[in-house]
């Protein structure tokens, strides 16, 4: 789908299902520090059952709304924690039934970034990388730098999105603009080739 140039829709999906994350509080943080040319919906997972290839002759609705709400966008932000050392189960499943059935792989040439955070030192960088393997396996274009591995400590962001670090704000609010940028230049190409 080639985005208006003016306008352009990201889906984000929060990787994890806790009411609690901190995960959440970035993805609100990354939302209010976007540019106005940036419209975010959340794509939600939490209902999918698990994935099995006995699903692809007829997948059940929840299935089906997943994957358009997918179709919708021109670009989707994965804002998640890390799990054992790995992205949580429930959102690797989301991308299974994403991927499929086979040929239809909702995550195809559609621009992606990745971020999360976490209290350990190295934030969420192995997760991080986990998930830059599957979606190069779904064909997704990935936008590679700014790498953002946030170390998050209590009173970071608030409630309704604010950042009340002073350094940490300026880095997102680059990291969201540079992941504008990257869709617009990935969209371009894309359609000179089609």
């Amino acid at each position: 789908m080639m985005p208006n140039m003016q306008q352009l829709k990201v889906g984000y999906i929060v990787g994890s299902l806790s009411s609690k994350s901190i995960n959440r509080l970035l993805a609100k943080a990354l939302i209010e520090l976007a540019p106005d040319y940036m419209e975010f919906s959340e794509i939600e997972f939490g209902d999918l059952p698990l994935y099995t290839p006995d699903y692809d002759a007829d997948f059940p609705e929840v299935a089906k709304r997943f994957k358009q709400a997918i179709a919708e966008v021109h670009a989707m932000l994965f804002v998640t924690p890390e799990y054992n050392r790995s992205i949580p189960g429930g959102l690797k499943n989301a991308i299974d039934w994403a991927s499929r059935p086979y040929g239809e792989n909702s995550f195809s040439r559609k621009p992606s970034a990745i971020i999360g955070a976490s209290p350990g030192a190295i934030g969420t960088a192995v997760a991080q990388q986990s998930l830059r393997s599957v979606l190069s396996y779904c064909n997704s274009p990935q936008m590679n730098a700014i790498e953002a591995y946030i170390q998050f400590k209590p009173g970071m962001i608030s409630e309704d999105g604010q950042v009340h670090d002073e350094r940490t704000r300026e880095f997102l609010q680059r990291f969201i603009s540079e992941f504008g940028d990257f869709i617009r230049r990935v969209c371009v190409a894309l359609s000179a080739t089609d």
